[in-house]
């Protein structure tokens, strides 16, 4: 499932197409919570070849709409409009924009799509609307909202820490990645404040721009109160597991397996997909919306 055209394509009716990449958390560790209730993480972001598209046309009528059939999240508690209103106080007042969504991750999966689609947002209309906000402007915006944004403004795979907002560019190998999603979507806040969370993990330090930094990664603290939680995600890590080293990605329910190489992934792939919904994809260090 990778992108269906390049970067900087604009189609007939005058709009523009701006990818919005999905990731996986490779590691993800809880060190502790925090007097205002958030959570102290480290966590390695790995930048996806695939994920949802965003259609664009700007116009002069001061307004922002959206259209796709993602039904699941109302369009005024869309990521995607609230990102748009976030940059109200930098535009003119006439300008607008005509938004398409072309949906292709599941919610509640953990692979970052609604973040993901924000971040694009932010970065498409600060360059159709030429407001000139700088990167790190963009990632203190989208910092509110929500803690994954950032990393898919700055466009890069990275180590995270803090709440994930301290970023710092990760070079990993570009290895392969099968993923299944189990049909359930998580309870992120439901799972953050449930009593039997791990949030005692100890830190560790990453090379994070040295390839090997990868190689005894696979620790998700969510993992295990996921798996008691929902019986379906537990399927899926005991089914994948059989293959290799099947983890949670983020605090979501796709389960996934790392392979070498595209002919490993596939030949697995096909085992899955008479169960559930499968992707496979390949890690990127850049994201295509950079």
């Amino acid at each position: 499932m990778t992108f269906s055209h390049p970067t900087a394509y604009t189609n007939e009716q005058g709009y523009s197409y701006w990818p919005a990449p999905a990731k996986l958390n490779l590691e993800l560790r809880i060190l502790g919570r925090r007097d205002d209730g958030y959570h102290e993480l480290q966590t390695l972001f790995q930048i996806l070849n695939c994920g949802d598209e965003i259609w664009i046309k700007p116009n002069d009528s001061g307004k922002v709409t959206l259209q796709s059939e993602y039904e699941e999240v109302p369009s005024d508690d869309n990521l995607i409009i609230k990102a748009a209103r976030a940059l109200e106080p930098y535009k003119k007042k006439q300008q607008g924009a005509d938004i398409t969504l072309n949906k292709k991750l599941p919610s509640g999966a953990g692979l970052g799509g609604g973040s993901s689609d924000a971040a694009t947002t932010l970065v498409a209309l600060n360059k159709l609307w030429s407001l000139g906000l700088e990167n790190k402007q963009l990632c203190d915006i989208g910092k509110m909202l929500g803690a994954d944004v950032p990393v898919f403004v700055k466009g890069k795979t990275a180590w995270a820490e803090g709440i994930g907002e301290i970023l710092t560019d990760a070079e990993l190998p570009q290895k392969w990645y099968l993923i299944v999603y189990p049909d359930v979507k998580i309870n992120t806040s439901e799972i953050f404040s449930h009593p039997a969370l791990t949030r005692d993990n100890k830190p560790i330090k990453l090379r994070a721009t040295r390839t090997e930094a990868s190689l005894e990664l696979g620790y998700n603290a969510f993992e295990p109160l996921v798996a008691e939680l929902y019986p379906k995600v537990r399927e899926a890590l005991e089914f994948l597991g059989k293959f290799g080293k099947a983890t949670l990605t983020g605090t979501g329910s796709c389960v996934f397996l790392t392979f070498d190489n595209e002919r490993e992934v596939r030949k697995i792939a096909a085992l899955c997909k008479q169960r559930w919904l499968t992707l496979t994809a390949r890690g990127i260090n850049t994201s295509p919306l950079i």
